[in-house]
């Protein structure tokens, strides 16, 4: 009877911890991506793996699409975690023909173990040609919750309560990491432009010269490609 007990107390536990370990981020929020129509529905961390299930949408005709075999997490040391597996989706030079615009491929990469406590990653295939990127991947239900709101008031065409949000969230006396700063900057100085607050805009777009955040340069150069310079 006590062996049995023990068992069942050791199993308890152990599921404990499962879930404890065991994270799930719906749709994270990013600072910069490479494609479009890509996106990550949802972050899976396990004590064993980390699985991105990703989406993308065709939108011309005679689409194709694949994955590189060299996709990697970037943790904010720069060390990376190489990819295991992958499901849904062909190994290039195979590719996904799409049927027709529209149409969606839904596909799941998967990782080892990502160390715990970590906040946000980059996601980076390289490869030779229009190869995918996610920059600055947060993994903070809170921060992505607060995010949510802002960027549903920009989709709701209230931009001018969206910077209020954003801007909020960058005076807030919280553990910023290199990958909020930059999803900050952007949306306040893309908002300060939509907004026509050209001092506003010129304010952050120096302050995001000046921050000296991982990929900044990257950042100023999407802007730029935006036509916003300073």
């Amino acid at each position: 009877m006590k062996k049995s007990i023990f068992f069942l107390i050791s199993a308890i536990l152990f599921q404990s911890g499962t879930t404890i370990l065991s994270q799930t981020f719906i749709r994270p929020n990013y600072a910069l991506k490479s494609h479009p129509t890509l996106e990550i529905k949802k972050v899976e961390l396990t004590p064993s793996a980390t699985k991105v299930w990703m989406t993308i949408e065709n939108r011309i005709e005679g689409g194709a699409f694949c994955a590189d075999r060299n996709i990697y997490i970037v943790y904010p040391d720069g060390s990376r975690l190489d990819l295991i597996s992958s499901s849904g989706i062909p190994v290039c030079p195979d590719s996904y023909k799409f049927k027709a615009p529209g149409e969606k491929l839904d596909f799941v990469l998967t990782f080892s173990r990502m160390l715990e406590g970590t906040k946000w990653f980059d996601l980076i295939e390289d490869c030779s040609d229009n190869c995918f990127s996610f920059y600055g991947v947060l993994l903070d239900e809170e921060l992505n919750r607060k995010i949510d709101e802002a960027f549903s008031l920009a989709e709701g065409n209230q931009p001018s309560a969206a910077l209020i949000n954003f801007i909020k969230l960058a005076d807030e006396k919280i553990n910023k990491s290199d990958a909020l700063e930059g999803l900050l900057y952007l949306n306040i100085i893309k908002l300060s432009a939509e907004t026509g607050n050209k001092a506003r805009e010129a304010e952050w777009y120096y302050r995001l010269q000046v921050s000296g955040i991982h990929e900044a340069k990257r950042y100023i150069k999407y802007l730029n490609d935006q036509g916003i310079k300073y």
